[in-house]
């Protein structure tokens, strides 16, 4: 997409935390943008010590900061999609999905109805482990808003999921040397990888407690 392209040269010459977090927040959103074009290529720049591509904006980015600006984006985007879902209802919001706009957006019947029977199937965890699936990830925020889920709960599952996400993505902008292919090839990878290892151990954290309780 054009739109796309044009800011991702806007990205690449306007590089710094504020940008890092306002994009996240997008992304985090319904309007649709890949986060896989935000964090990693920070990443690798804030990696690049002592070379004028780790300088942007002119002060050093750090890779911690990185995460927890982009993970503060990511929060702030999901808290829109919540508080949306909850002052608009479950009838404008997949009136809205299926309107033309929200289909500019990428948005469905099918894809807010997968998400939401998500969210019913596995609970207030759903918010965290739905950051890490491709899909689910920006839409989980809605059912949790239909829902009334907690808002403490929420932003603390949130900003746990979100945080892993975009470690993951950091550490890929590293080890991909900035390179979008491998980055946009590998990403998808990654998250399945992540998500099978968050479900194994929240499985064995299951067991191990009924196991003491018995």
């Amino acid at each position: 997409m054009d739109i796309v392209n044009d800011v991702i040269a806007w990205y690449s010459a306007h590089m710094n935390y504020g940008s890092i977090t306002a994009l996240m927040t997008i992304e985090s959103s319904f309007i649709p943008f890949p986060s896989e074009v935000v964090i990693p290529p920070a990443a690798f720049v804030a990696s690049e010590a002592g070379s004028s591509l780790a300088v942007t904006g002119n002060y050093p980015l750090d890779v911690l900061l990185i995460v927890l600006f982009g993970t503060l984006g990511a929060v702030l985007g999901a808290v829109i999609n919540y508080m949306l879902s909850i002052w608009l209802g479950r009838p404008i919001i997949y009136k809205f999905a299926d309107s033309r706009l929200g289909h500019l957006c990428l948005l469905s019947t099918e894809k807010v109805q997968k998400a939401e029977t998500y969210f019913n199937e596995h609970g207030n965890i759903s918010t965290f482990v739905g950051r890490l699936i491709p899909g689910i990830r920006q839409l989980i925020s809605i059912p949790a808003g239909l829902s009334r889920m907690p808002f403490g709960s929420f932003l603390l599952y949130t900003f746990a999921g979100a945080f892993l996400w975009n470690a993951v993505l950091a550490l890929l902008g590293y080890v991909a040397n900035g390179q979008m292919e491998l980055i946009k090839a590998y990403s998808h990878e990654l998250s399945v990888a992540i998500l099978v290892l968050v479900v194994v151990a929240i499985g064995v954290f299951v067991v191990y407690r009924r196991l003491k309780r018995r």
